[in-house]
């Protein structure tokens, strides 16, 4: 095969890789929703003031769950027992663990604007563990960091963060690791494109 005709064709696969990721999930235009999918819509717009947009897109083609997906999320965003602050930290973290650009793009300008320091953003997104911690952040790091990396928790780390957050925070902080995986598992199913001159991540998973 000449090298021509090798570029050509290594061209043509890539083409069909990027079909193939396009037609995987994607976005439902509106028009063709079904009496289920418009009602899930109009709950969403009812709920967050915007359009179904993001990871919701690919969870149209099941709208049922889209719409307690987003419910868990209404609460674990905007009303964890964490705090806005604190609940960013824990979904850059589950973000890098997945690698997922699309969710990343968007909560590291949030978590900026709540507070999180740049440098402990940045660390996140290449791996490292930050070095800015308060000792907040730093019981939040911990206990996200051993769930998403050991399954489970060590007693010394659950122990710091129930004096710290209550029973109840611990269940909203596993909540929150929970809802932001399961957002970014159907993005990375979906192929779903990261968002365009948005922060990414830098290449493999830490």
């Amino acid at each position: 095969m000449t090298r021509r005709r090798f570029e050509i064709a290594l061209l043509s696969s890539l083409l069909a890789v990027a079909a193939q990721a396009q037609d995987r999930l994607p976005t439902i235009p509106p028009a063709q929703y079904t009496v289920e999918q418009k009602q899930a819509a109009a709950d969403f717009q009812s709920a967050r003031k915007l359009p179904v947009f993001g990871p919701f897109e690919p969870l149209m083609y099941s709208p049922q769950l889209l719409s307690r997906a987003r419910a868990m999320g209404d609460y674990l965003r905007y009303e964890s027992a964490l705090g806005h602050a604190l609940t960013e930290l824990a979904i850059l973290i589950t973000a890098r663990e997945w690698t997922q650009d699309y969710e990343w793009a968007v909560h590291y300008p949030i978590a900026l604007k709540a507070g999180i320091a740049r440098e402990c953003a940045n660390d996140i997104a290449a791996g490292r563990r930050p070095t800015t911690l308060s000792p907040d952040e730093k019981t939040v790091f911990d206990f996200v960091h051993e769930l998403l990396k050991n399954r489970q928790v060590s007693d010394a780390t659950f122990q710091r963060a129930q004096f710290r957050f209550g029973s109840k925070g611990v269940v909203d902080m596993t909540g929150i690791v929970g809802y932001y995986s399961l957002l970014a598992m159907q993005l990375n199913v979906a192929k779903y494109p990261p968002v365009t001159g948005g922060q990414k991540l830098s290449g493999g998973h830490p």
